[in-house]
C-alpha cells in the first residue's frame, strides 16, 4: 500500500483566486516560523494555458496585495483611456453619451489585461515568495487533474488525481482544500453537500486576439446589439492593446431559445460589422478561445462557501458580476480572505466547519457580495421581460441604422426600452436594483430552449473574407494538442444521444452539441444506417458548452490530463 501524500492545503485548479490564496498565504505564514506544506493542482501544460477571458478590471485588489506590481512587470496591456458602450446595428455603430449609460460601463482608468499572462506572473510572484518562507513546503503540479473529490468522515479529504489514463488512481489528501475551478470538479462538492438550491446559469465566451495595421491601445468598447438579436442575452467587446493587437469578443448567454446558436460563427458574424472590418481589415488573427462565465449571480450562489475541509472560490463560487462585468478582482478577493481564513484555522489546527465559517462572513461584508446583493435582479430582469431583448433591441438597432448621430440615437433610447413602457418600468427597476422581489429561481440552461425557434434574417453587410473563419480552422488558433486516451467528455447513455439526433432533425435542425460546440468537436455519424453521437475529442478546447446545452443532461466534460488541451497563452 503506498504511503498518504497529504498537505495542509491543497489548491485545486491554478486560478487567479487560488494563486491569490496561495501567495497571501506565504505572506501569512513568513512572520510565524510554523511549518506548513502547500500544492497546487494545474491540469493545463503551465499556469494561465487554460485561462481565458476578455479582462478589463479594476486593480484595487490588485493594488492591495502588489502594492509594487508596476516595477514586478505585471503584465498590463493597456490603460482604459477611451471607454464606449455601444449599440450596434446591422450597418452602424451608435456610442451612446457617457452621461446616459450605467456607470459600471464605464472603465475609464482600469487595466486592460490578458488573463493567461497574468495567471502566468501570479504562478511567478508565489514560486519568488516560497524562496523567501522556508518554513513553508510548496510544490506546483502542472499538467495535473483532479478528476474526483474524496470524501471521508463526513468532509473534503482530498482529490483523486491523474497523470494520464492508463495511471492508477492516486490521491492526494489535505486538511483543507480549496476549489478555484469552472465546475469541473467543484459541482461534485456543491452536489455532495447539496448547497445549491438555485441553478447556475452560464454564458460562454468566444475570444480572438487579431494583429492589427493601426493601433488602438487603451480604446475599450461594450456592445449591444448586432449579431444578437434574437432575444439571446449578451454582447460583444473590443478592447485595444498594446503591439497593435485587437481582442474581440462575444459573450453569450446558453439559455438562449436558439438550440443551433454556434457562438464560434456568432463571433464570425460580429466581425462583419463594417465598424470592427475597417479595424482588422488587412490583419493577422494570432489566437482563438472559449470559456464559460457563471452568470446567475447572488441568487445562484451555494448556501455555503465553505464545507468540512473545503472552500469554494472564484468561479468554483460563481462571484462573477454579470451588470459592472466583473470577476477578475472579485475571484482575486476570494483568494485574499480565504487564504486568512485557513491560515487562522490551520494556526489554531481547529478543523472545524465553524473555524472556516469567517470565510462566507468577511465575504458577505465585503464588495463582493455586497454588490452580487445590490445587482441581484440583473439577469432576471430579462428572463422575466423577454420583450426588452426580442422587441425592443432589434428596435434600437434597426433605428440605429437609419439614423445618424447621436440624436437619434437619444430618440430611440428615451422610446425603447424604458421610456413609454409599464414592463420597461418595472425591469429598469430590477436592473437598478430598485425593487425587491424576493428570492428567484432559473431554469437550467438547456431548459431554455425552444427546438423549433428559428433566428431572423438580416442581410450581412458587406465583408473581407480573409477575415472570418470556419470553426475547424478556428481550432487551429486555439493551439489545441492532445496525448492519446484523453477520453475526456462522458456520454452516458448512446441510446439518447440517437434519440435527441432524430428528433431535432425531424425538425430541421442539428443537435445543440454539436451545434453548439465552440470547437468541432460533437459530430453525427452513420453507422449501420443508424445516426449516432460521435466525438473528436482531439478539437475541444475544454468550454463545458456541450455539457451545459445537452438537452438530455447526457453528456459531462472532466478535466483533461497530462497538460493536453488547448493552449490559451496569449488570450
Amino acid at each position: 500500500m503506498s504511503e498518504r501524500i497529504e498537505y495542509d492545503l491543497l489548491l485545486v485548479g491554478g486560478s487567479p483566486s487560488n494563486l491569490t490564496l496561495a501567495y497571501h498565504f506565504l505572506q501569512l505564514a513568513k512572520e510565524s516560523g510554523k511549518d506548513f506544506s502547500i500544492a497546487i493542482l494545474e491540469k493545463g501544460k503551465e499556469f494561465g494555458a487554460h485561462v481565458m477571458s476578455g479582462a478589463v478590471s479594476n486593480p484595487h485588489v490588485l493594488k492591495k496585495i502588489w502594492p509594487n506590481y508596476e516595477e514586478l512587470n505585471f503584465p498590463v496591456e493597456a490603460v482604459c483611456n477611451d471607454s464606449n458602450f455601444s449599440v450596434l446595428g446591422v450597418q452602424k455603430k451608435w456610442d451612446i453619451p457617457r452621461k446616459l449609460y450605467p456607470k459600471t460601463f464605464d472603465k475609464t482608468g482600469y487595466l486592460v489585461l490578458t488573463l493567461s499572462h497574468v495567471t502566468n506572473w501570479i504562478a511567478h510572484q508565489v514560486q519568488e515568495k516560497a524562496k523567501e518562507v522556508p518554513n513553508v513546503t510548496l510544490d506546483l503540479f502542472t499538467g495535473f487533474s483532479a478528476h474526483k473529490v474524496v470524501f471521508e468522515d463526513g468532509r473534503v479529504a482530498g482529490v483523486a488525481v491523474t497523470e494520464n489514463a492508463k495511471s492508477e488512481e492516486d490521491y492526494v489528501y489535505a486538511k483543507f482544500t480549496a476549489f478555484g475551478d469552472k465546475g469541473f470538479i467543484s459541482r461534485d462538492v456543491i452536489e455532495h453537500f447539496k448547497l445549491r438550491d438555485c441553478p447556475q446559469i452560464w454564458s460562454v465566451g468566444v475570444k480572438e486576439v487579431w494583429e492589427c495595421k493601426e493601433n488602438y491601445e487603451g480604446k475599450v468598447w461594450h456592445t449591444l446589439g448586432w449579431p444578437l438579436l434574437d432575444g439571446t442575452f449578451g454582447g460583444g467587446f473590443v478592447y485595444g492593446m498594446k503591439n497593435s493587437r485587437l481582442t474581440i469578443g462575444l459573450v453569450i448567454s446558453l439559455n438562449s431559445k436558439d438550440p443551433n446558436l454556434n457562438p464560434q460563427q456568432k463571433l464570425q458574424e460580429y466581425k462583419k460589422h463594417p465598424w470592427i472590418q475597417n479595424m482588422i481589415k488587412g490583419g493577422k488573427l494570432l489566437k482563438y478561445g472559449a470559456a464559460l462565465l457563471p452568470e446567475g449571480g447572488y441568487f445562484s450562489l451555494p448556501k455555503r462557501f465553505a464545507v468540512p475541509g473545503a472552500v469554494l472560490l472564484g468561479d468554483a463560487l460563481g462571484v462573477l458580476d454579470v451588470k459592472n462585468l466583473a470577476g477578475i478582482d472579485r475571484a482575486m478577493e476570494c483568494g485574499y480572505v480565504a487564504a486568512e481564513v485557513l491560515f487562522d484555522a490551520l494556526m489554531k489546527q481547529d478543523f472545524s466547519e465553524a473555524a472556516l465559517a469567517p470565510y462566507q462572513q468577511r465575504l458577505e461584508n465585503s464588495f463582493v457580495i455586497k454588490e452580487s446583493y445590490k445587482n441581484r435582479y440583473f439577469r432576471w430582469a430579462f428572463i422575466e421581460n423577454p420583450r426588452l431583448l426580442e422587441e425592443y433591441l432589434p428596435d434600437v438597432a434597426k433605428s440605429v441604422d437609419k439614423t445618424s448621430g447621436w440624436f437619434g440615437g437619444l430618440k430611440i433610447l428615451f422610446k425603447h426600452p424604458f421610456g413609454a413602457t409599464k414592463d420597461g418600468v418595472r425591469s429598469l427597476g430590477l436592473i437598478e436594483g430598485k425593487f425587491d422581489i424576493g428570492p428567484i429561481k432559473y431554469e437550467h440552461d438547456y431548459e431554455g430552449i425552444v427546438p423549433i425557434f428559428s433566428p431572423p434574417k438580416y442581410d450581412e453587410p458587406p465583408f473581407e473574407k480573409s477575415t472570418i473563419y470556419s470553426r475547424p480552422d478556428a481550432v487551429f488558433y486555439a493551439s489545441t494538442k492532445y496525448h492519446e486516451g484523453n477520453h475526456h467528455i462522458d456520454e452516458f447513455d448512446a441510446n439518447v444521444c440517437m434519440k435527441c439526433i432524430t428528433a431535432y432533425e425531424s425538425m430541421g435542425k442539428t443537435t445543440p452539441c454539436v451545434a453548439d460546440c465552440t470547437a468541432e468537436v460533437h459530430r453525427i455519424d452513420v453507422v449501420d444506417d443508424l445516426r449516432k453521437h460521435g466525438m473528436s475529442l482531439e478539437n475541444c478546447i475544454h468550454c463545458r458548452t456541450c455539457e451545459v446545452v445537452c438537452p438530455e443532461v447526457n453528456l459531462r466534460v472532466n478535466p483533461t490530463e497530462q497538460g493536453s488541451g488547448p493552449d490559451f497563452i496569449g488570450l
